[in-house]
């Protein structure tokens, strides 16, 4: 059965299309997803975010732990946070996630709420010979994001923490709207914004707050429609839908969070190494629309009769107002003005690869 987060009533009585989604019942939308996505571009959106996953990992080998399990390298500074993919031997990824260091020896990692149960089980089956203590903090843990040009004007009014100074992927512990929080300036549209973690009692005080503060700023609540068409404008991916244990961090152009030139011996290495040395036969690129309509995910990819690769996201992106896609293409489609077709109900709709993001004017800083 389908969870409710701790904000559903709330959702419902905002009048939310409520859908299920990654075990949990969510809003999709409250109006139009047009009008959420553009509120976020223009002004400011809120979100619930709790169906997401957390774990805590503390203890002197917490970040000995990390480095092994994860392909990013844990040693940033408490108060800062990294992205990083966790893979299977075979290269595949398990999971992407954020993870925020708080102390030395205590990190909070942020796991897709779709892989909850997969990635605890993951996590808990490498910890042999680590002197680590894990926590699943999920269905205790609530998140709020608040998101878009005036975010920082909104969260600002709830809390005495100085925001202007907390840097991205930087967070803080402290009191937000009277409750103990962890704000970080973390999100995913590709704008300025905040995440606050809170207990699970506390989401309606929080969502109310950030509601009230926001009112002058026209705020929004967001569904989850147009957080995957503000993710897809900026290019972040999707998990189960750009990636998946099917793919390499090498294929989705994530190579940046795989740390090769370290001597550190992560879950995946060899064959990582081993990919980026000889290339992969195919990589994830972005599609713009040159025609009507748009793809979607499972769409295919032709040059001429042969096929080239298959669109993983696609959608309408309003702030740009044409097509725009992910998608996994073959070693030599992916050079950036490659002209392809995609083929949508028996028809072909002209597209092309582009450098990402496709939308340049985010306020992220």
């Amino acid at each position: 059965m389908d969870k409710k987060t701790a904000l559903h009533d709330k959702h419902v009585n905002l009048g939310a299309r409520m859908e299920s989604f990654a075990g949990y019942i969510m809003p999709i939308k409250y109006t139009s997803v047009k009008e959420e996505h553009n509120a976020v571009r223009s002004g400011v959106g809120v979100f619930d975010l709790s169906h997401m996953g957390e774990f805590r990992v503390i203890g002197k080998d917490a970040s000995k732990f990390l480095d092994y399990l994860l392909t990013n390298d844990s040693e940033v500074e408490p108060g800062k946070a990294y992205y990083s993919t966790m893979c299977y031997p075979d290269g595949g990824i398990v999971d992407d996630l954020i993870v925020y260091r708080l102390r030395s020896d205590e990190y909070l990692i942020i796991v897709n709420a779709s892989n909850i149960e997969k990635d605890w089980a993951w996590v808990n089956n490498h910890t042999a010979g680590y002197s680590i203590d894990l926590t699943n903090e999920s269905d205790e843990t609530a998140l709020v994001a608040i998101q878009g040009p005036d975010a920082e004007k909104v969260a600002q009014k709830l809390t005495d923490e100085k925001l202007q100074e907390i840097g991205y992927y930087s967070h803080t512990s402290g009191v937000f709207a009277g409750k103990n929080a962890l704000i970080a300036r973390t999100g995913y549209t590709g704008e300025d914004g905040f995440e606050i973690y809170i207990q699970y009692e506390d989401a309606e005080a929080i969502w109310d707050a950030v509601m009230k503060a926001g009112e002058e700023f026209g705020i929004k609540p967001v569904g989850l429609g147009a957080r995957d068409t503000l993710r897809l404008e900026v290019g972040y991916l999707l998990y189960g839908n750009d990636m998946d244990h099917t793919t390499t961090p090498i294929e989705a152009k994530l190579g940046w969070v795989v740390k090769l030139k370290t001597d550190k011996e992560f879950i995946g290495r060899e064959v990582m190494a081993r990919q980026k040395k000889e290339k992969p036969a195919r990589y994830i690129v972005g599609l713009e629309v040159l025609g009507k309509g748009f793809p979607r995910q499972g769409a295919e990819l032709f040059e001429g009769n042969r096929k080239v690769g298959v669109v993983t996201s696609g959608s309408l992106a309003p702030a740009l107002g044409h097509g725009v896609c992910l998608a996994f293409v073959e070693k030599g489609f992916h050079k950036k003005g490659t002209e392809l077709e995609a083929e949508v109900r028996g028809k072909r709709i002209p597209v092309k690869t582009v450098k990402l993001p496709f939308y340049k004017d985010g306020s992220r800083k």
